[in-house]
């Protein structure tokens, strides 16, 4: 048998996609930076479609200049995703308390309203003054 066969990974079961670990894309990112060969041959050699890792690549670069622009660490999808929910959700929140607190304020001036008239026509109000 010859060495030109290439290995095929074939996937079974529901999950459809691969899921590749941060470190192998790191890995497989640096070796099309480092190596001479084309990003289409390192695809073929790691079983990745030539357009992810492009795509994995040019999100490194990206991430890594706007790291090194900002000064400071890049923060994940996840991590933004899940902190854009978590702003909704506050301001959804400070929504409701603003509209009780317009209902109370209210509630409160007609309360002030009220208490004069009933002062007036109580039978007992010359007791209380």
């Amino acid at each position: 048998m010859s060495d030109d066969y290439q290995r095929i990974e074939v996937i079974t079961g529901a999950a459809r996609r691969r899921r590749w670990t941060t470190e192998e894309k790191l890995r497989i990112v640096d070796e099309t930076l480092r190596s001479g060969e084309s990003i289409s041959i390192v695809a073929r050699r790691h079983g990745v479609a030539p357009n992810l890792l492009y795509r994995w690549r040019r999100l490194m670069t990206e991430g890594g200049a706007v790291a090194v622009q900002a000064d400071d660490a890049v923060t994940g999808n996840a991590e933004l995703r899940r902190l854009e929910e978590r702003m909704r959700e506050l301001e959804r929140q400070l929504g409701r308390k603003t509209l009780e607190v317009e209902i109370l304020k209210e509630a409160l001036a007609r309360s002030r309203v009220k208490k004069p008239t009933l002062l007036a026509t109580s039978p007992l109000r010359d007791d209380f003054r």
